[in-house]
């Protein structure tokens, strides 16, 4: 029996006592990190919260198994956010329609949740009408056609089965009762749990053919944006459940299959939220960092070129960078990328990080320029 078959579905039963501890440990952690951010300044600040959005928008994907570009993701919401990086990437429909998403449901928290604003969503997220190779049903609940909604694994001929959803034909009852309760103010439950609960009870009805559950992460964000009165971001839940993502499936599997005593959920969403608002001071760190080295570096006369390419290792460059990398990245040849190198070995900005010949690679110095 999953759990929307229960005959009292879906009046949750919740221990609160067993919560308490590590909600007010999540509620410390939010109004400590917003509290550091405030004192950062507008341009430190919104370096961080372009940083936030960025990594989100682009683990959120990676849970369902979609890759975007980096560049394309950060180019995209700076440009809606107005907030100046230089030259901008060539825009790309889904990046845009992820992004589009994201910044809808935590620019606009306050505004209510309804059917046509979860359509627009969808409609945003597969542009195209495809998930894939396979058309679906966009911007409308699913109809099962093709059969009943499940969630499997496995090879072709021994799949099995994690979750199977409500019925189709419940979903506009499921969907209206879900939305009701998320629009109704209620102070007997604090708005972080209530991000937990609107997050399982929305990929429990899994109302759409795909993308159920980017569309559970946003509503989640949305609610968590509520409960800090805030519209920026400045740490990445769904950054910190792909890296538990076998335990996020896990939990939800032992949910879904159980009773309406939804207290383990809500128990491991708090520890995960924890952890990314922990994670979040990594964030800060890299900004500071950043700041630190282009105020050292300041008047030194770099070429675009060089600039672009110093962002990209302060951003996090994975891998070795090397010439034949610099030439792709910054669309010159691998001489004059051999150059721009040199001129900032000269600067003391990179230092050469071992290997020799076409191998030889390039990192900033220690401490990233800032010793």
């Amino acid at each position: 029996m999953y759990i929307w078959q229960q005959p009292q579905w879906p009046n949750w039963q919740i221990d609160m006592g067993t919560l308490a501890t590590p909600l007010a440990s999540v509620r410390h952690g939010q109004g400590r990190l917003l509290g550091r951010m405030e004192a950062m300044g507008f341009k430190l600040r919104d370096e961080a919260w372009l940083q936030t959005l960025t990594q989100d928008a682009i683990k959120t994907s990676e849970i369902e198994g979609e890759h975007l570009d980096k560049d394309l993701v950060r180019s995209s919401i700076a440009r809606r956010l107005g907030i100046d990086i230089g030259a901008l990437a060539p825009a790309d429909r889904n990046v845009e329609g992820i992004v589009d998403v994201m910044l809808d449901a935590t620019q606009r928290y306050a505004q209510p949740l309804t059917r046509d604003r979860l359509f627009g969503w969808h409609g945003a997220l597969f542009p195209t009408g495809r998930s894939g190779l396979h058309a679906i049903s966009v911007a409308a609940w699913r109809t099962d056609e093709n059969g009943p909604m499940q969630v499997i694994s496995g090879p072709y001929g021994k799949e099995k089965v994690h979750y199977e959803a409500p019925a189709a034909a419940s979903i506009d009852v499921e969907m209206q009762r879900f939305l009701d309760w998320f629009k109704r103010e209620d102070k007997s439950i604090d708005p972080v749990i209530k991000a937990a609960l609107a997050h399982l009870w929305f990929v429990t009805i899994h109302p759409f053919d795909d993308g159920n559950g980017r569309l559970a992460r946003t509503i989640g964000d949305m609610a968590l944006a509520r409960s800090e009165l805030t519209p920026q971001r400045f740490y990445s839940l769904s950054a910190q459940i792909q890296l538990e993502r076998a335990s996020y499936y896990d939990i939800l599997e032992e949910t879904q299959r159980g009773t309406l005593d939804v207290t383990g959920w809500l128990a491991w969403f708090l520890a995960c939220l924890e952890r990314a608002i922990a994670g979040a001071e990594q964030t800060l760190e890299s900004v500071l960092i950043k700041a630190r080295f282009w105020e050292r570096y300041a008047g030194s006369g770099m070429n675009e070129r060089q600039i672009k390419l110093l962002n990209r290792l302060l951003d996090g460059f994975e891998g070795k960078m090397t010439t034949s990398k610099w030439a792709k990245i910054a669309k010159c040849s691998q001489d004059t990328a051999y150059r721009d190198i040199l001129g900032l070995i000269e600067l003391r900005a990179l230092v050469k990080a071992g290997g020799g010949g076409r191998s030889t690679g390039y990192e900033l110095v220690p401490r990233h320029g800032t010793t």
